[in-house]
């Protein structure tokens, strides 16, 4: 099951039918296993979640694919209001691959897409779950940094316009 020698297509999501959301549902469930903490109460919360972050982002749900086998998935939304910042900034709302096809660099080909996606957008918010080590790790060689903590949840930020661009405006 290894993704290893087969192409990674990471495409926009046109879809969400049945099928299309049982597979995600799938890798999510999977990827929260032991973190059951971080993964909300279960199939039909992750439903909920995963149809709300459908209708909050569309244009930013993009998904990993190796042939027609959805591996992965992150949803990136470049309309995110943060009561934080104060501001409209790009946020990440879910980030998963699937276990069976984890450490091939599909985690790299979908964050690229995502940042590429939301370059524009000055400052990308996201929160990931104080345990969740390998994520924070993740995050942090993309140039994320923590900024604060509610709860059991980190809050990282990236600033685009420095990190991206390279250059002060």
């Amino acid at each position: 099951m290894s993704g290893k020698g087969k192409e990674v297509k990471i495409e926009k999501l046109q879809k969400l039918d049945h099928e299309t959301l049982e597979r995600l549902i799938e890798i999510y469930m999977k990827a929260y296993e032991g973190m059951r903490e971080y993964g909300g109460e279960g199939e039909s919360y992750a439903k909920r979640y995963l149809r709300w972050c459908w209708g909050k982002a569309k244009d930013g749900f993009f998904v990993a694919k190796i042939g027609d086998r959805i591996v992965g998935f992150i949803v990136c939304d470049k309309d995110w209001y943060s009561k934080y910042e104060g501001k409209v900034v790009g946020a990440i709302h879910e980030f998963v691959v699937d276990k069976a096809y984890q450490g091939h660099g599909i985690g790299h080909k979908l964050m690229d897409k995502c940042l590429e996606y939301l370059r524009d957008t000055g400052r990308i918010e996201l929160w990931v779950g104080e345990k969740n080590y390998g994520a924070i790790r993740f995050y942090e060689k993309y140039g994320f940094r923590k900024v604060g903590q509610h709860g059991i949840w980190i809050r990282m930020v990236l600033d685009t316009k420095k990190e991206i661009n390279g250059k002060a405006d």
